[in-house]
């Protein structure tokens, strides 16, 4: 485990990275993400207003979270693949001053990651949110991406996956 804080907009949370942590019915996932890999590089997708990231999104309502996965790697960077679980990210708003008991999010909630390894890659079309994607080495996302520093600490674990 590690924990990191960030802020998002004006909130400032605490992200608790947790390995491979057991996904139950009263597990509250808010969204998914998928470090994807092909010919051993890493998907990154620019989002607009957001930078480059790993693909990923909300849950729809009634949607299943590997449903949800799939579909948001398709509409952010035009793949589909297999998927692996790694774990997740538990959001926690405990610190947040501007934290709204009514507002969109619970006051702790969970983002599920998981790995995809890509079988297929299609023409990137721009129907949706992202303006591009581009295919790094793993050590070159810390350098790219637009995110917290446990994204370089979840890439280690989803390859990690390949040594098991």
């Amino acid at each position: 485990m590690k924990t990191v804080y960030a802020n998002w907009g004006r909130n400032r949370l605490k992200l608790t990275w947790i390995p491979r942590m057991r996904i139950t019915e009263s597990t509250k996932i808010t969204s998914v993400h998928a470090i994807c890999m092909k010919d051993e590089k890493v998907l990154l997708a620019h989002i607009k207003n957001r930078g480059f990231n790993y693909p990923g999104g909300h849950i729809n309502p009634g949607e299943k979270i590997e449903d949800a996965l799939l579909r948001e790697t398709y509409e952010e960077g035009y793949v589909i693949g297999t998927l692996q679980y790694i774990g997740l990210i538990k959001v926690s708003h405990e610190d947040n001053p501007f934290f709204d008991p009514n507002g969109k999010y619970p006051l702790v909630a969970y983002q599920a990651f998981y790995r995809m390894d890509v079988t297929e890659c299609f023409p990137f079309l721009r129907e949706h949110e992202s303006i591009t994607r581009i295919w790094v080495e793993p050590s070159e996302v810390p350098h790219v991406i637009h995110d917290h520093e446990l994204s370089t600490v979840i890439l280690d674990d989803a390859l990690s996956i390949l040594k098991e």
